[in-house]
């Protein structure tokens, strides 16, 4: 028994090692293309091995719909991008029927398959669309799956969302609701580029042609990659901590009094799966083995950020969401 584990432990070694070189030239390749945003290559790409989605919450102009269509080139995968817009309606992203005639002169019905049928699913300024358009996501972004003309489609594998939000013009917008926020892994705040960053962008994207990435990983190998992080083990130190911190943000079994007073609610179940997936494809992507407290820290803001709810008192007192998830760090830091 013991030899069936240590062969099966070496498997997964070498596996691993295989895999973390792999993503070292993924990091490579985006950042050929993609000036300045390591932080937020990082944790996308920490999304994507975790076989999650990720919301994208910055100004417009910060190569945000650049590093989308950079991922689905580098990682082989079929993207398409849905423009977000309040007369968006749910049949033009999951697709509809439509009556036809043969030859024959017989009539019926196909359907016409939405952009949703696809890998990678960029959802441009998705609190624009209505949320009876932003509900026809919930099912695919959770099951992978559609229901349409009474029937249930099953979506390609890979299927992840990546959705973008303005977070400056708010007119004629519909904030997503509590339900869609939660099926989001990880919200990443993209800001703007430091000055030598900047620089670079410039000079290769004004000078002659720009960079093109190349593709370093498939679907299948994907897929492979989010079983392979699965199965990373976690020390129960890390375990006790993202426990401690997920359920320290409620304000109903909360110990920290700032807590339960300035939040209406906290993170459910799903935010400590998230941190579990995410710090162990944060370890994989930095070359070790097992996640640890710091990976816990690292990941604990984009994580919790969308999760979170300040009561209307604390939001006019001034109180912020990073100050409250950077008390509950305090605790296990």
């Amino acid at each position: 028994m013991g030899d069936v584990l240590n062969t099966e432990a070496a498997h997964w070694l070498n596996e691993a090692e295989t895999l973390a070189a792999k993503l070292s030239r993924l990091r490579g390749a985006i950042g050929q293309v993609i000036f300045g945003q390591e932080a937020v290559i990082e944790q996308v790409t920490i999304t994507l091995l975790s076989g999650g989605h990720v919301l994208l919450v910055g100004v417009p102009g910060l190569g945000k719909t650049k590093l989308v269509e950079t991922l689905g080139t580098v990682l082989g995968l079929d993207a398409r991008r849905v423009q977000f817009t309040p007369d968006l309606m749910p049949a033009d992203i999951l697709g509809s029927e439509v009556l036809e005639e043969d030859a024959h002169g017989k009539r019926g019905f196909r359907f016409i398959r939405g952009p949703i049928f696809c890998q990678l699913l960029m959802a441009d300024e998705i609190n624009r669309a209505s949320p009876r358009t932003q509900s026809a996501l919930l099912q695919a972004m959770q099951e992978h799956k559609v229901a349409v003309g009474g029937e249930i489609l099953p979506l390609p594998g890979p299927f992840h969302v990546l959705a973008t939000q303005n977070p400056i013009e708010q007119e004629g917008t519909y904030p997503l609701p509590e339900a869609q926020l939660d099926r989001f892994l990880l919200e990443i705040e993209v800001g703007y580029p430091d000055a030598a960053a900047e620089r670079a962008m410039l000079l290769a994207t004004t000078s002659g042609a720009e960079a093109k990435p190349a593709a370093v990983l498939t679907g299948p190998e994907l897929i492979a990659a989010q079983q392979l992080i699965r199965r990373m083990p976690v020390p129960e130190t890390v375990l006790d901590a993202i426990l401690k911190l997920v359920r320290g943000a409620r304000p109903e079994s909360a110990e920290l009094p700032a807590v339960q007073k300035n939040l209406a609610w906290g993170p459910g179940p799903r935010a400590a799966q998230a941190l579990m997936l995410a710090t162990r494809a944060r370890a994989l992507m930095q070359g070790r083995l097992a996640p640890s407290i710091d990976d816990v820290l690292e990941l604990a803001e984009p994580v919790l950020r969308h999760r979170m709810a300040l009561s209307f008192s604390a939001r006019a007192e001034g109180v912020r969401l990073p100050d409250m998830i950077g008390l509950l760090k305090a605790t296990i830091a």
